[in-house]
């Protein structure tokens, strides 16, 4: 059974995403790669963006308010190479890249190609990820490219182990 359950989901393709995010003392802030995300409701407006309990951003976001989701196109696989294949323990991402202090100072990405902003409505244990309930207060479409899919960042090392 797990040999076609495995053979199913690897021929799943999905948008990846970059999820950064600020603890609520303001002085914290990291930022990684997602590959699930999903719109959970209509109305009232929600998604749903599970973070890794590996990564330093899940450690963050357990302490912070709001979270930003940033659409990267495919000509910035650069923010996906920097996101996903760094670890936040030991590089300061920010450094490496454009970016200002969005809706209550959670960064936002200058070259992604759209972006929006959720306050974080529930946290939901789904076994190596925690689910975010985000209702979204503010964001912006910068561009139209197509996003960087997973098929084409499959080679990346993790910035972290798995």
């Amino acid at each position: 059974m797990s040999g076609a359950v495995d053979q199913f989901v690897s021929r799943l393709d999905y948008p990846v995403f970059v999820v950064t995010t600020i603890e609520r003392g303001g002085v914290e802030r990291d930022g990684c790669v997602v590959g699930f995300l999903t719109q959970c409701s209509i109305d009232p407006l929600r998604f749903l963006v599970c973070l890794s309990v590996q990564n330093r951003t899940y450690r963050l976001a357990q302490q912070a308010d709001r979270l930003a989701v940033h659409l990267v196109g495919d000509r910035q696989r650069d923010l996906v190479e920097l996101f996903g294949g760094t670890t936040g323990d030991e590089v300061d991402k920010f450094a490496h890249c454009s970016w200002l202090p969005g809706p209550g100072g959670v960064p936002l990405l200058a070259d992604a190609s759209g972006w929006f902003v959720g306050d974080i409505l529930d946290r939901v244990e789904l076994g190596d990820h925690v689910g975010f309930v985000l209702s979204p207060t503010a964001g912006q479409v910068t561009d139209d490219q197509s996003p960087v899919m997973l098929s084409a960042v499959r080679d990346l090392t993790p910035g972290h182990a798995p």
